[in-house]
């Protein structure tokens, strides 16, 4: 239903229920009135709702008006300039998914011709080029980079509009992307997805796992709405916002048997050196769990251990630990299974103040839907829980 909107229109909608009169907006965006009666009308058509009250001295916006300006208005923000289409918008974020002119057609339903035609108007229209050929194809110039990323945001607050105008018809018919972090897999997130479910059946929920570094871009791009998982001790940026839910104590752990467990110290300054004896398995360098992990020998005045295997996947970690005597560094919540089936055993407590911050990572001006607050209500409850 997106691309049936022209941003004309949508700028035109934007005038009025800011300015109050279909004369004002003319005036104010160059537009003639009748052209911005037939943008009004033509928008209530599509979306089902009255966005005005007629009255002698002007136009009164309903709430789906008002409601859906400000996400126009944050929309056309991100496209930048007035003479941009939403065919150019479209071609743009096309071949921005699929990488290639012919693709792009397949996936639109355009012609090649008529792509590389929006991309070029485009091109001169924000004065920057979009691609530059490399060798049989093409590639995104810097600017280029930029204005997709804006595009998409765009994209994503027009959705969410369309999203809360169905909502005000009574149809919670949305959608909550969730990037999802190693820990946040275990118990939290899988019972907030499904305490959520219960109360919008009808919501689509999309979640894409990886590792932060694998994620931010997609949540900058606005491909996904929110990550769920260890957070960064240093702000990742003013574009991003974090918010804690809990603390995870993480453990040291070892397969059934691990000759690390034979020996009865228990004290942790005494325990520490036997640990680091042994190999270990562990995510890359840069992961706030690795940081920690540094931190403990570090503060001992110890030779960090060999880490002879760089793994973020717990399931991989598992299958080698079984067969090993690495050890990791993980949350019980992680291996819970492994632990009540005797696969794994925690080898050492480390000290109460050696803690991971859980919580959740967005673009700093999201604003998320009602059904969005939603989820991250019940995201919120389960982190309690």
């Amino acid at each position: 239903m997106l691309w049936q909107f022209n941003l004309r229109h949508l700028r035109a909608v934007s005038a009025v229920t800011r300015l109050g009169s279909i004369s004002s907006a003319a005036q104010a965006i160059s537009i003639t009135q009748p052209a911005i009666t037939q943008a009004v009308a033509r928008l209530e058509q599509l979306l089902g709702l009255p966005l005005f009250g007629r009255r002698p001295d002007g136009m009164e916006p309903t709430a789906a008006a008002l409601q859906l300006s400000a996400r126009i208005d944050a929309a056309l923000a991100y496209v930048g300039s007035n003479r941009v289409t939403m065919a150019q918008v479209r071609a743009l974020l096309a071949l921005g998914e699929v990488g290639s002119y012919s693709a792009a057609a397949v996936l639109t339903g355009l012609s090649q011709p008529s792509l590389h035609r929006a991309i070029g108007d485009l091109a001169l229209v924000l004065r920057r080029a979009m691609v530059e050929r490399r060798g049989r194809g093409i590639a995104f110039t810097d600017g280029g980079r930029k204005t997709l990323r804006a595009f998409r945001l765009a994209r994503a607050e027009l959705e969410a509009g369309l999203a809360e105008m169905e909502a005000l018809k009574g149809a919670e018919t949305g959608r909550i992307a969730i990037g999802a972090m190693p820990l946040s897999r275990a118990r939290v997130l899988p019972a907030a997805i499904a305490a959520f479910h219960r109360d919008y059946p009808d919501a689509r929920i999309s979640v894409m796992e990886g590792a932060w570094h694998e994620l931010v871009e997609p949540l900058r791009d606005g491909a996904i709405d929110v990550m769920v998982g260890a957070l960064r001790a240093l702000a990742p940026g003013d574009d991003l916002a974090q918010q804690s839910l809990f603390g995870d104590h993480p453990v040291v752990l070892g397969r059934a048997g691990h000759p690390a467990l034979r020996t009865a110290v228990r004290d942790w300054s005494a325990r520490l050196p036997v640990l680091a004896g042994f190999p270990w398995i562990l995510p890359e360098t840069g992961t706030p769990l690795r940081a920690q992990w540094a931190r403990l020998f570090d503060a001992a005045g110890l030779a960090r251990p060999v880490v002879p295997i760089a793994c973020g996947s717990v399931m991989m970690i598992r299958q080698i630990m079984l067969d090993s005597d690495f050890l990791t560094l993980l949350s019980r919540d992680q291996v819970t299974v492994e632990l009540e089936a005797g696969w794994l055993e925690v080898v050492a407590e480390l000290p109460a103040d050696t803690v991971r911050d859980i919580g959740l990572t967005r673009r700093a001006a999201w604003r998320p839907t009602a059904m969005q607050a939603a989820f991250l209500h019940h995201l919120e409850s389960a982190a309690r829980r």
